[in-house]
């Protein structure tokens, strides 16, 4: 009884970190500047809400913590960190425009750019897994490598590093510290994500999704 309460605690302690970060991105998200004016998923807070609480279901506790604490000193400083996660993407996306806007983004900490690397190893490593695991699901969604990237087409790489650069060195090491405890675990913490979105979609498991989706394109 007593276990179970405490696991219960920590699992309502770690649904509000999730719950309070999400609710201050959707405010940043609404202040990230689009060409043409605001765009259509600016005004989705449903799938945002979704996206952005599945992605957090692999984090530990500390993880969440540090991440939490980077968004309010970035608000408390007047950064906009979904912002700056858009605009590093276009180093990949739109290398042109990037090279205009590039000074304008706060230079990374000479421990960063390894400890990007590090993770996007294993988090692709993941996503590869999942894309023979889960064909029918991964091919609705980004292509993995930055490889395929294009104009209107952000890569799941591309868009990892991108927000990777926007952590602080102490989140950065934390998450390194997670999805190497998972790998260890034997755990793919793409996997841990994917299956929270299938199921808030209404989903009873992934291979419920990916049947049903199968099912779907083969009629």
């Amino acid at each position: 009884m007593h276990v179970h309460s405490i696991k219960v605690n920590d699992m309502n302690r770690k649904e509000d970190l999730i719950s309070r970060i999400v609710e201050i991105e959707w405010k940043l998200f609404q202040g990230v500047s689009n060409i043409g004016g605001q765009a259509g998923c600016q005004q989705d807070h449903a799938t945002f809400e979704i996206m952005r609480s599945s992605q957090s279901m692999s984090w530990s506790e500390a993880h969440l913590e540090s991440y939490l604490d980077d968004i309010l000193e970035a608000e408390r400083t007047g950064r906009n960190l979904l912002t700056e996660k858009y605009a590093r993407m276009m180093e990949r996306t739109s290398p042109l425009e990037y090279e205009g806007i590039k000074h304008l983004l706060p230079p990374l900490a000479p421990e960063v750019p390894p400890l990007i690397d590090e993770i996007t190893v294993i988090v692709l490593e993941w996503e590869k897994e999942l894309l023979r695991k889960y064909p029918y699901i991964l091919k609705r969604g980004r292509p993995i490598d930055s490889s395929e990237d294009a104009p209107f087409v952000t890569s799941i790489e591309t868009y990892l590093r991108g927000e990777l650069a926007t952590y602080s060195p102490k989140t950065l090491g934390l998450y390194r510290e997670n999805v190497l405890k998972l790998k260890d675990e034997g755990m793919n913490g793409s996997e841990i994500i994917l299956e929270h979105t299938m199921k808030r979609y209404g989903f009873s498991s992934l291979e419920d999704a990916h049947n049903k989706l199968k099912a779907k394109r083969s009629g």
